[in-house]
């Protein structure tokens, strides 16, 4: 009789081979965790803890999590992922990436090393925030990108647009829905054509070209704009078309394609890219960017990882349940609820 073949998952835990190291730790990344994690895969979550809305007092569009705190909603995520000991959370930056499919190893800040045979980049987006003299003060409270996201508090109330191209103007007669009392700053002469400024003006928006020389409010809700010619408008609101850029380089590194449209990484419907073994889910890969849309595409990364998996142990003839057997964890992994 033939000697049965190892249980790889058991014999890779053994070698301190990882199934999936997940970069990022955002709605998308603890998403991802959960399934994998559910069929007893070996998880690593590298976050470093600086999430896209952390600014933002409260996200919405979640059922049953709408207008919850975003900490606290990552919180709770990682309180939920605690039970499962295959999955550990470090709240650290990923510097580095070597290697390929069945082997990858990401270099962690400080040069530690971790090894895994599958990758999943959730990283994310930044936003490049207007260059306004008191912005920051009332970005996330009464200054906001998303009108789905915030429309909905600032309803009836004036509110301004600021950017001068035609995405800007296509946001100011969105937040119409919201508002009759709607005016574009495009703070100097406008990028978008004259179809696009006839269109603003039959929908009654005000375009107002006078450059910006600051925004004006008590504590971060805001209550005028102030132009460089000594006018102001009074606005409870103010939101912007912002540009975006991805937050890490680890897909460009990896030669993963990205569109030319959007700069978003091209991956197929499962969040698989062209780079064998590489996933990318959330916003570094949609342009629907909604936290309830990143945990659904982190879900699917998840299940399309573990699949990739269980693939790759048939041809090896090593699947077979780990159930019972003890799996130590390596000595890099915190738990999630450390």
């Amino acid at each position: 009789m033939s000697k049965p073949k190892p249980n790889r998952s058991t014999s890779n835990a053994r070698e301190g081979l990882l199934d999936v190291t997940i970069v990022g730790g955002g709605p998308a990344g603890l998403s991802a965790a959960l399934i994998p994690g559910r069929c007893l895969r070996r998880v690593l979550v590298c976050d470093a803890g600086e999430p896209r809305n952390a600014a933002s007092h409260a996200m919405h569009g979640y059922l049953s999590r709408d207008g919850i705190a975003p900490a606290e909603f990552l919180k709770i995520g990682r309180e939920q992922l605690a039970p499962y000991e295959t999955v550990a959370f470090r709240k650290i930056r990923v510097e580095d990436v070597e290697g390929g499919a069945g082997n990858f190893t990401v270099v962690l800040e400080g040069g530690e090393r971790v090894k895994s045979r599958m990758l999943l980049l959730a990283t994310g987006l930044v936003d490049e925030l207007p260059q306004i003299e008191n912005f920051r003060q009332f970005y996330g409270v009464s200054a906001h990108n998303c009108p789905y996201c915030d429309g909905w508090e600032h309803r009836g109330q004036p509110m301004a647009v600021l950017g001068s191209c035609k995405d800007s103007a296509d946001l100011a007669l969105e937040l119409r829905l919201w508002s009759k009392d709607i005016i574009l700053c495009t703070n100097g002469a406008p990028r978008c054509d004259r179809a696009a400024l006839e269109l603003l003006d039959r929908n009654e928006v005000e375009v107002i070209q006078t450059p910006i020389a600051r925004l004006d409010g008590t504590g971060a809700q805001l209550e005028r704009i102030l132009f460089q010619d000594g006018s102001e408008s009074a606005r409870s609101a103010l939101f912007f078309s912002p540009g975006q850029y991805q937050r890490s380089h680890l897909a460009e590194m990896l030669g993963c394609e990205f569109c030319p449209e959007d700069g978003c990484v091209q991956c197929s419907e499962d969040a698989s890219t062209c780079v064998p073994g590489v996933f990318v889910s959330g916003n570094a890969s949609r342009g629907l960017q909604f936290v309830i849309a990143a945990a659904a595409e982190g879900m699917q990364a998840g299940f399309a990882i573990n699949s990739a998996l269980l693939e790759a142990d048939a041809e090896l003839g090593g699947v077979k349940s780990g159930a019972g057997d003890e799996i130590p964890p390596a000595p890099i992994l915190e738990q999630t609820h450390s």
